[in-house]
Formats: C-alpha cells, structure tokens, sequence
C-alpha cells in the first residue's frame, strides 16, 4: 500500500447539510482556507496528492460536488450558480468569510460562477485544464474569437472532440448504457485523458468506479452535464464583467481539449484582469493527478501570500 493511499485513508471526511444537501468533504491541515473543487469523471478524491502538501500551509476543505462521490444526488440543482451556493454555505458553515478555490475541469466552472456572484467571497482562484461553458459552446457554434483557438482548430473539430458534451446531456441513455459497465468507462477516460495512459493504480481507479456504482453515482455526474443551457444562460447574462481577482491557469500541454486546441492564456484574459498562465509538460487532463509536483509547487508560489479568510 503506498504512502498516498494510506494518507487518503486517513484524511479527516465529514457530512454537513449545505443549501439543502447533505456533502461529504474532507478537511486536513492548518492556516489560511483553500477549497479545493474537483471535476469529471472524478470526485475529492482527485485531490490526494495534494493534499498532503497543501496542508502543510493552508486549512483545505475538499468536498464531493452536488452529485459525485458521497454528497447527495438530487434530481436537480446542477446549474453552477447553485453548485456555488453550495460552496457559499459549506464555508460559512465552517466559519470562514473568504477563501481561496482551486477548481479542476468542473470544478473550475463551479469556481467560476463562484467568483461572479460572490466576489467578495473569493481572494483569488485557480482553475485547471479548463475552458469556460459559454467559451466551448460559442466556439462549437463558430462565434469564438478566433484568437482564443490554436491555428487550424475548427468548430467542426471541437464538436466531435467535446462529443460528450453532448452526449452526456441527453435524458437517461448515458445512464441506461454505463451501468454496471462503470469500469470500461471509467478506465477509458482515465486513461485516454492522460499523458501516461498507465498513470492509474487499481486501487485508485477502484476508488472512482465505487463512487460512480453507488446509487445516483452516474446520474448526479451526468445532470451537472445536463445544466449546461442554463450554464451558458448564467455566463451569458455576465459575460462583459470581468473577473477582478488574481487568477492562475495551468494546463496539460498534451491535452487535444485544452492545451493544444485553444490559446489558454488568451481565452482566460477574456475573463479577468488579473491572469497567470502556466502549462504543465508532459501532461494530460488530469493535471493534479498526473503532474502534482509540478502543480503543487505552482499552487503553493501563487496561493502562499493568502493570509486572511477566518
């Protein structure tokens, strides 16, 4: 058993009523509040590489989102202004006024819409390997700016690169087709969303196929897919106010999704004022997972001057 199974054994995990659910999270470590917001197929778990480190500085709060791992999956509530609630309440619950938030692929969008609606929560934000709702409908739809795509990149790539999207968003099918195959499907984005398609032990990925085979497993990942028109509507009504806080973007230079289709850079300054870009070599999706040296030591030089948040 590794040393990072036995930490993620040991993590301090919780269960709170939040915005009308009940969310599991874990805590770990002492200082300043960092939150730390997974994405898809993935859960909190996604996170146990940096959380050993990352508690060393700061007080982490790590939840399963509305619907993924072992908070509760309701019927609805998947749009990201709500998700953000969410988060809004757990961190007043925990006591604290303003955090800094670390998002990944979902994540990030949860973050997003954070900050927007609640700027004065939020010190400062980093997302991952993410490209915005709108930005990634706009752009399937041929309304991108075409300085945010990489040379070459058309709408008709992106539609068939970001198929899920889609497919994700239709009623009941994905469900009726992934259940009790959670393993194939799983081991299929795990492994073809990284760098190293070997990078996965089994007991890691036998964590991720127990939180997708739980009851709602499935349908709770594919609802928060299935918000996306309501997303797009939410970013649409804001799109011209930028965000105003210090914001750092890293990603997975080897990822078709992200690194190599889009300016990264260029897509997040049309989102705030206050951008750092990073990429990360040799890296696919699944940044954390797959580089956590390298992205450790870039969250620790942009977050280690937060000092406030209780």
């Amino acid at each position: 058993m590794s040393a990072i199974e036995l930490e993620a054994r040991n993590f301090n995990h919780h269960r709170s009523q939040v915005n009308g659910i009940a969310m599991h999270y874990v805590t770990a470590g002492h200082g300043p509040p960092v939150v730390l917001l997974h994405g898809w197929p993935e859960t909190w778990f996604a996170w146990r590489k940096q959380i050993p480190f990352l508690a060393e500085h700061f007080s982490l709060i790590v939840p399963d989102l509305r619907g993924y791992g072992d908070s509760d999956k309701p019927a609805d509530g998947y749009d990201k202004r709500t998700m953000a609630q969410d988060m809004t309440e757990l961190v007043r619950y925990l006591g604290y006024q303003s955090v800094c938030v670390v998002g990944h692929d979902r994540g990030a969008r949860v973050a997003t819409r954070w900050a927007k609606d609640q700027p004065e929560m939020i010190d400062r934000m980093v997302v991952l390997d993410n490209i915005p709702t709108r930005v990634v409908f706009e752009a399937m739809n041929g309304q991108a700016p075409p300085t945010v795509l990489a040379p070459g990149i058309t709408s008709g790539m992106l539609a068939r690169g970001y198929w899920f999207f889609l497919f994700n968003q239709e009623p009941d099918l994905p469900e009726a087709l992934i259940a009790g195959r959670e393993e194939v499907w799983l081991r299929h984005w795990l492994s073809s969303w990284s760098y190293n398609p070997q990078l996965f032990e089994d007991w890691e990925v036998q964590e991720y196929i127990r939180a997708y085979s739980q009851p709602g497993g499935l349908r709770g990942s594919f609802n928060d897919y299935r918000a996306g028109p309501l997303d797009t509507a939410q970013d649409l009504e804001d799109a011209d106010r930028l965000l105003e806080l210090p914001i750092l973007t890293m990603w997975g230079e080897d990822f078709d999704l992200v690194g190599r289709w889009w300016d990264v850079e260029a897509v997040w300054k049309t989102m705030g004022t206050s951008i750092t870009a990073v990429s990360i070599p040799r890296c696919g999706h699944l940044c954390q997972e797959e580089q956590p040296d390298f992205v450790n030591q870039q969250l620790l030089k942009f977050l280690e001057s937060w000092v406030g948040g209780a």
